[in-house]
């Protein structure tokens, strides 16, 4: 029996690949606005921090 045959017997299933891709894309978004918005002297020390 395969994975997918198990995932259709359980009811509401569908909710979670929606809620996670939902989570995954505000996130995105998030980091997206964040980094545009940013001070560029912030970016430049947290890009050296590795390597100090």
């Amino acid at each position: 029996m395969k994975f997918i045959n198990y995932l259709e017997k359980i009811s509401g299933v569908s909710i979670y690949g929606l809620s996670s891709l939902l989570i995954f894309g505000t996130f995105f978004l998030l980091m997206l606005i964040w980094v545009i918005k940013a001070d560029k002297k912030l970016i430049d020390e947290i890009s050296h921090i590795p390597l100090d």
